[in-house]
């Protein structure tokens, strides 16, 4: 591949200078910019003074107590930061490449706290040599620099970008679960016919979460029962409603939903995979069981044309698979 002459490469200010000036164009302060740099004031200016000096132009204007970018300065930091981004992008590829740097996971806050971590120490004894970074997102559908893998649930159709693979883990099975011993009115409700059955949950506070909004109406509809007195959060509110106190009760994240119906504040709706352990030791029973829906569990890995960041990540997939498939159903 072709590149730059050697001979231009002598024009070039140091790249210290080059360094100080993008630091100061993103902070719009030469001693904010001294500390991202982790030098001294005096230093960053008198890079700033350097640079100015060999390309015979100012960067910058005093615009009250900070600095503003000329047009002549605008146009170098953009050249700037798109270049030592790359050269930061390729580094880090690169040190994945090798294995060096952790391979970064990405996954809602529900799961990692209610199925990932519990097996944190069964994956280091299954793949000893992978170094993970866990980190919780549950704005999962968009892909962060620096992430390798990214676990959530889609709903059909299943998307990836382009360079990006797409593993199916698992179907989603979701169910209501609640305290046991906690709703006198459903005492026996194994039982009940299915009309029964939705009229008196309707009676009861059923709690739900902003990231999975329809879940009750899914769950009915995959039971046969009318998934409009099933609405989410109906119960609180509700002129029937013979629990009063409890206004409002959905929750931003489904951890904090099984929190609550731990406590007993209502039935909550969750997937198996994130409830075992509390059906395992009798803190929650899930009387109807579970339903698979339409969505999965999937594995976005962006990628380089297609080949993934990470060399570990194939054994991470595979791990992932055996421990899904081995969840109780």
């Amino acid at each position: 591949m072709a590149g730059p002459d050697s001979r231009d490469l002598t024009d070039l200010p140091s790249l210290n200078a080059l360094r100080a000036f993008d630091a100061v164009a993103s902070e719009q302060s030469v001693s904010r910019a001294a500390e991202v740099l982790h030098v001294t004031h005096g230093a960053v200016s008198r890079q700033i003074r350097q640079l100015e000096t060999q390309l015979g132009i100012a960067l910058f204007e005093r615009a009250g107590r900070g600095l503003v970018l000329t047009v002549a300065g605008h146009q170098l930091a953009v050249a700037t930061r798109q270049h030592f981004s790359g050269l930061a992008r390729t580094c880090r590829e690169l040190s994945r490449a090798d294995g060096k740097a952790p391979l970064v996971l990405s996954c809602p806050g529900s799961f990692l706290a209610r199925w990932f971590i519990p097996r944190m120490a069964e994956l280091q004894r299954a793949l000893p040599e992978l170094e993970l970074h866990l980190t919780a997102s549950d704005d999962s559908s968009v892909l962060k620099p620096g992430v390798d893998a990214v676990l959530r649930f889609q709903a059909p159709p299943l998307e990836c970008g382009e360079n990006e693979q797409l593993h199916i883990l698992g179907p989603e099975r979701i169910g209501p679960v609640m305290r046991p011993g906690q709703w006198p009115e459903l005492e026996g409700a194994s039982t009940l016919s299915l009309g029964q059955l939705a009229e008196r949950l309707a009676r009861l506070p059923l709690l739900h979460t902003g990231s999975r909004p329809d879940a009750w109406a899914d769950w009915a509809r995959h039971q046969g029962l009318a998934g409009a007195k099933l609405a989410a959060g109906q119960g609180p509110g509700h002129p029937s409603f013979e629990h009063p106190g409890f206004e409002h009760l959905g929750f931003e994240h489904l951890s904090y939903l099984l929190e609550a119906t731990l406590v007993g504040l209502g039935i909550g709706i969750a997937p198996d995979y994130l409830v075992e352990e509390d059906l395992r030791s009798g803190r929650l029973v899930a009387p109807w069981g579970f339903v698979t829906t339409e969505a999965r569990l999937t594995l976005v890995i962006p990628g380089d044309r297609g080949a993934p960041r990470h060399p570990a990540t194939s054994e991470l997939v595979a791990w992932l698979s055996r421990q899904l498939a081995a969840t109780p159903s």
